[in-house]
């Protein structure tokens, strides 16, 4: 039953994707009017499509990391590297002056707790959430194993686990062998496989389907969508939101949105929305990859969740779907497919899982992620306008962060301080 809040307002969340649509079901739950405002023509159409699907609180590692330097220069050799970088000389540079800022170990420590301890109270509330609404997603709860091929690089997962260890994480070190008994597909792989680790409570889902479901749900409960409408100002007054200027495809029209309290969860977007306003957020889109491969009774693709290391690649499964994601990709805005980079995917699947399904049928997705420096969305919260919240800046982890987040955003509209041990941006 939803938690009224004892001065009911109206709120305005500015976009549908998994954060957006989580923030609108908590903020409905204690009772105010809220309204959703998505250029799509329905929910999770961009970042929360066709990606990886892991609620991976225990392999949440910052990418900033003091050992990530030194991978950095031979990725960019490679015509197959897992990081392609083709930025213009702009702002983005100071981002990545401050990326190798954030790879200084105490700045590593620091994010690897902020993003833990919200994952981890992101995760026990999605497991609420699943009670309360019975909602269906495809989730596979057989935790997600992460998997080596290089000494090197095991030898530092191994010290990486020790450390999660110590901050309360069940991050478990497995011989090949325990591997292979936790996912019996890696056979074909055995003659490459080094070890692994291991996160039991970990989890994957369809993100996608989450996030439509849950705003059918919404939907259902009173919260407003306004689909295929595309922002193209935010109304100001003193320190305050006054409204937004919006424009609607169908029927096209300009129209005018007001409300009390307004949250920009627009991803690698509200940066662009934000900054007409003196808001200057230090999030860049960082592309990533899919491939959804059609898999039926003839094929033995994995069944658990995993990550492969070496190439930073994602295997998650549905059940008649093997979805592999990766590849970084920095080139700004840039969403159009290229085909040497999904056939990068395919070929690494198809080495790893020979049988893992029709290949050759595969659909292929690129999406943005809304990455900050530490990987740590450090500006959740509030901002320089009193009535105006940010709840984007989470990378790779919007789905292991999204119902967390869109709690702890609703804490803050309502004047409460969130639960998880997390630095919000207090109010200014």
């Amino acid at each position: 039953m939803a938690q009224k809040h004892d001065v009911a307002m109206k709120i305005i969340v500015m976009g549908a994707g998994v954060i957006g649509v989580t923030t609108a079901w908590y903020l409905n739950k204690s009772g105010h009017e809220v309204t959703v405002i998505d250029r799509q023509p329905e929910a999770a159409l961009e970042t929360s499509c066709q990606n990886g699907g892991q609620i991976s609180v225990c392999h949440a590692m910052p990418w900033a990391t003091p050992y990530t330097p030194a991978l950095l220069l031979p990725w960019l050799l490679r015509h197959d590297s897992p990081l392609l970088v083709r930025l213009a000389l702009d702002h983005r540079i100071k981002w990545m002056t401050r990326f190798f800022y954030e790879c200084l170990p105490s700045r590593t420590l620091y994010n690897l707790r902020q993003i833990i301890n919200l994952a981890r109270y992101s995760r026990d509330k999605l497991a609420e959430l699943r009670l309360e609404t019975g909602l269906n997603a495809d989730f596979v709860e057989r935790g997600i194993l992460h998997i080596y091929s290089s000494k090197a690089i095991f030898r530092r997962a191994i010290r990486q686990a020790s450390l999660m260890q110590d901050l309360g994480v069940n991050r478990q070190v497995k011989t090949p062998a325990e591997c292979l008994t936790i996912e019996p597909a890696l056979a074909h792989f055995q003659k490459h496989l080094i070890g692994g680790t291991y996160t039991p409570a970990d989890l994957s889902g369809d993100a996608q389907k989450f996030t439509q479901g849950l705003a059918r749900i919404c939907a259902e409960q009173g919260v407003r969508f306004y689909y295929n409408t595309s922002i193209s100002a935010l109304l100001t007054e003193a320190n305050r939101i006054t409204g937004i200027v919006c424009s609607e495809n169908a029927p096209a029209r300009t129209l005018t949105l007001k409300a009390q309290a307004y949250v920009a969860a627009m991803g690698s977007y509200t940066p662009l929305l934000l900054r007409p306003l003196g808001i200057k957020l230090p999030i860049i889109p960082i592309a990533g990859y899919s491939a959804s491969i059609p898999v039926d009774k003839h094929h033995t693709p994995p069944l658990t969740s995993l990550i492969q290391d070496e190439f930073r690649l994602v295997f998650s499964r549905y059940p008649n779907i093997l979805r592999i994601a990766g590849l970084v990709e920095l080139n700004g805005y840039q969403t159009t497919l290229d085909p040497k980079r999904y056939r990068i995917l395919i070929n690494h699947a198809q080495t790893m899982f020979p049988n893992g399904g029709y290949y050759e049928q595969a659909r292929f997705w690129k999406g943005l992620r809304p990455t900050e420096p530490g990987n740590n969305p450090a500006h959740l919260g509030h901002t320089r306008y009193s009535n105006l919240f940010n709840n984007s800046g989470h990378g790779t982890l919007g789905w292991t962060m999204a119902c967390g987040s869109g709690q702890a955003i609703a804490d803050l509209v309502n004047n409460k301080s969130p639960e998880p041990d997390f630095r919000f941006v207090p109010p200014h």
